[in-house]
């Protein structure tokens, strides 16, 4: 099976450039796709506490933070206003807490539709993340309302959706395999990021699933192997009928279905924080396939926004609009 290896060139970007575009989301008209589908993501939202440390705390160790940020996150989050400054969209369904008004209004600031959120009398989901010198993080993550999807509440988000619309989910909400029973049900098409990888998922029929994204870590995971053409060659013969995006890091993006197979760079960058590198990665692909963009083009659109992402603090706030990916990739 050939491998395309995707430089840094310069694609002629014209078809983003030539569309109108209107306000904070940058939603764009005369997309043929888009204006046949909706897409919704029902996934997690939480309030993030990043801590600023020298290193990610050891066993039996206590260490000083330098400084301490809160902000909006939650994997199912992130990713939905990542595809509405990517330019879609997007429906986000979800529950959250007495703590949630900020996760509304970020929801709202940048153009994720709200109709389908939920909010409890309780504690929502919150993280404690630590970010140390050289950008990297260790996050600990509280379910809370994330943790109190009803399968009564899922039918009823479900209904408004038809055959062929887009459904994108993670692992950070409960009822996994029953939404995913049921948007299969629907004709849904179902994207999944399986993070984190834990024995919920194993309640899950994969089979059902249209598009794989998930990092190395995950990758091995779900297939036991450690090296990047392994797991990927586990992943297709396990389910052939899939696609896959597999983040690998310093090492780029590669893309996998039952024909081909897809490889993209990084751009290098100086770490900051790469919080919200993976979910900006997603919202941005996924923005690409629906755009009906080439994969080529939409895995190198995405490790542009990525690598922005990954140069600024936090998780929403670090996210690049789609003008900002689009201009940066001509300089």
């Amino acid at each position: 099976m050939g491998k395309e290896v995707i430089s840094h060139y310069e694609n002629d970007l014209r078809k983003h450039f030539n569309k109108k575009i209107h306000n904070k989301n940058v939603r764009a008209k005369g997309r043929r796709h888009l204006d046949l589908v909706k897409i919704l993501n029902y996934g997690s939202l939480n309030v993030d506490h990043v801590y600023s440390v020298d290193h990610i705390v050891k066993e039996g160790e206590t260490i000083l933070s330098d400084d301490l940020n809160i902000f909006c996150g939650g994997k199912g989050l992130n990713q939905s206003i990542a595809l509405a400054k990517a330019g879609v969209p997007v429906y986000h369904a979800g529950m959250i807490g007495e703590d949630g008004d900020l996760l509304l209004d970020a929801c709202r600031e940048y153009g994720v539709n709200t109709k389908y959120l939920k909010k409890l009398p309780v504690s929502g989901g919150h993280t404690v993340i630590q970010v140390d010198k050289k950008g990297q993080n260790s996050i600990i993550l509280f379910g809370g309302t994330n943790q109190m999807q009803t399968k009564e509440y899922m039918d009823y988000v479900l209904s408004d959706f038809n055959a062929g619309d887009y459904l994108l989910l993670q692992n950070e909400i409960n009822l996994l395999d029953y939404i995913i029973d049921k948007a299969y049900e629907k004709g849904m098409r179902i994207i999944l990021n399986p993070s984190p990888f834990d024995d919920k998922l194993k309640k899950c029929d994969f089979s059902k699933i249209y598009l794989f994204l998930l990092n190395e870590v995950e990758g091995e995971q779900f297939t036991g192997q450690s090296e990047p053409e392994k797991m990927l060659k586990a992943l297709r013969e396990k389910l052939p009928d899939a696609k896959f995006v597999l983040t690998l890091g310093r090492a780029g993006a590669t893309y996998a279905d039952a024909n081909r197979e897809i490889h993209q760079d990084i751009f290098p960058t100086k770490a900051v924080d790469t919080t919200a590198a993976g979910d900006t990665f997603t919202g941005f692909f996924i923005a690409g396939l629906l755009e009906e963009y080439d994969i080529s083009e939409a895995l190198r659109i995405a490790s542009k926004a990525a690598s922005i992402a990954v140069s600024r603090e936090g998780a929403v706030a670090s996210i690049p609009t789609i003008q900002e990916v689009m201009k940066t990739l001509k300089q």
